[in-house]
């Protein structure tokens, strides 16, 4: 990169950082009125937080954040840039901040259809069958990409035009991503019958279905593989086996159950699918850190 390309990505992302703290000026997460943006403030590190990452594009404009998937340790620091390809539970947290400099950072929720409508029209190549898929790919954000994620933080002080120009700017999005470092990626996802497209709808369906037993049997031929071939790529993409990633559909569920409708934690255990009572507590704890009254009790406190 030249140095005249360097200044001004970092000028960029100057603006985007001036940007993100004026417009979150508090801690926390904050929707935008422009669809499917977010923006995120936090003034101190963080303790590791268990989410599920959908379809997106997420980009660190200040500070830096540490993501667990399974085994695999992600670091995502200023002017870099992530895109999760699959619906995946991982721990995330924030490294660095403080109040001067605060973890600054936005995410852009993706459109399947609009990703394949647009792959379609620009007759991209397919991927080559040795290039390799990952359900989280990292890379630094360019000065053009920067440039659309500034327009796209413009938008709320159009009001009158935000609904004509958000598509056209969501559009370009799409593209530069299809035909950026992030491409392999997002083309391996549009590519029907692949590994990957066969893996995404199974994932899809675990997230519909996690309170139902699971038959290994089944999601392999949901995914037109053998057994052995599935649970292969399934850990591949998403860093951990279907059992697994049941488990913590399903506790993030229950959790999510007891802070937002107050529910109990044997009432919240059974509607996601466990049978025992006890062995909720114990993968709960051994998830989260504490017994699931104990955690709900110490996540209020902290709110």
């Amino acid at each position: 990169m030249s140095e005249q390309n360097y200044l001004s990505l970092s000028t960029k992302l100057a603006v985007l950082a001036e940007m993100v703290s004026h417009q979150a000026r508090v801690e926390g997460d904050h929707v935008t009125a422009v669809p499917g943006l977010s923006l995120h403030r936090r003034n101190v590190p963080t303790e590791p937080l268990h989410c599920i990452y959908t379809l997106s594009l997420a980009l660190t404009v200040q500070g830096s954040k540490q993501v667990l998937m399974g085994d695999e340790v992600i670091e995502l620091h200023p002017g870099q840039t992530m895109i999760t390809t699959l619906d995946l539970p991982v721990v995330s947290h924030v490294t660095k901040a403080s109040r001067h400099q605060p973890y600054l950072g936005l995410l852009v929720q993706l459109d399947i259809a609009q990703i394949l409508d647009i792959h379609a029209e620009l007759s991209l190549p397919r991927p080559l069958r040795g290039e390799g898929y990952q359900a989280v790919s990292i890379e630094q954000a360019d000065a053009n990409l920067c440039d659309v994620m500034i327009r796209l933080l413009q938008l709320p002080l159009q009001p009158d035009l935000q609904p004509y120009l958000v598509p056209l700017i969501h559009r370009e999005l799409i593209i530069r991503l299809l035909t950026g470092p992030h491409g392999v990626q997002l083309r391996q996802l549009a590519t029907e019958g692949s590994p990957s497209d066969q893996i995404s709808k199974v994932v899809a369906w675990l997230k519909q279905n996690f309170a139902h037993s699971l038959n290994m049997n089944e999601l392999a031929e949901r995914a037109h593989m053998s057994a052995s071939t599935f649970r292969q790529h399934f850990r591949t993409l998403t860093g951990t086996s279907p059992l697994q990633f049941q488990k913590q559909l399903r506790l993030q569920e229950a959790r999510e159950l007891m802070l937002n409708q107050n529910l109990d934690a044997s009432r919240a255990s059974a509607l996601v699918g466990y049978e025992s009572a006890s062995q909720f507590s114990r993968e709960y704890s051994r998830l989260f850190g504490a017994p699931p009254l104990q955690d709900i009790r110490r996540i209020r406190q902290r709110s």
